[in-house]
């Protein structure tokens, strides 16, 4: 069986339980905030809340982050399977995560995201969902980047024309002419600086402001009762 299928929780190594916390964290904000767009993933859209991008483009949107470092496909499974979406009715979920299951195939990887989409689609049936392509890591050509670029191939091929999914591309510009990353956009290679944040995801933002205006004129255009 796919281990990216396998709903996991992230084993207390450290003993300090610190992901089961910020898990539960998540399910109080569930229960105390209304939101309208929910980000879901790992690292990368976990730094992303501690980028200036985020106060300037994504607060103002009444956004959630239900991110936590590391957490690879199967761990954000077990975290959607265990209440993280089941108080919450946003109108766009953000889903990112893949770049930690490096040690899976791109068909492992894309087949989980796939199952991710189906879960959030069950536990809210109406919700836009936007899938942006993983990031290219590391400062020089490596068969990780490689992998991550066949997982975006992948994820194009099986998104297409699907209903109330947005399959965007956030991956252009970081990779320059020699083939290395800038640590002007990746400070480590892998995390974005803000500079890389707002290249990353100022496409994101751009359909996050359009998925909800669409929702507002439907919802306006609606026959009344």
């Amino acid at each position: 069986m796919n281990p990216c299928k396998i709903p996991t929780a992230v084993e207390d190594k450290e003993g300090d339980n610190r992901w089961i916390s910020i898990h539960n964290r998540f399910l109080s904000e569930t229960r105390e905030k209304d939101a309208d767009v929910v980000f879901i993933g790992d690292s990368v859209i976990q730094a992303l809340q501690h980028c200036e991008a985020w106060n300037e483009l994504f607060a103002p949107l009444h956004c959630l982050n239900f991110a936590i470092h590391r957490d690879k496909i199967e761990n954000v499974l077990w975290r959607l399977k265990n209440g993280e979406l089941d108080h919450i009715q946003p109108k766009v979920v953000v889903l990112h995560v893949g770049t930690n299951n490096h040690r899976n195939t791109p068909e492992e990887i894309c087949d989980g995201i796939l199952e991710l989409i189906d879960i959030i689609r069950e536990k809210l049936p109406e919700v836009y969902v936007v899938i942006p392509t993983l990031l290219p890591r590391g400062q020089y050509p490596n068969l990780i980047r490689d992998k991550l670029s066949k997982v975006n191939d992948l994820l194009g091929e099986k998104l297409v024309c699907k209903p109330k999914i947005e399959f965007i591309k956030i991956d252009s510009g970081f990779v320059l002419p020699d083939g290395s990353i800038s640590h002007h956009d990746m400070y480590d290679y892998l995390l974005l600086t803000n500079s890389g944040c707002r290249k990353a995801f100022r496409p994101v933002h751009e359909l996050l402001v359009q998925l909800l205006n669409e929702g507002e004129l439907e919802k306006d255009l609606s026959p009344l009762d």
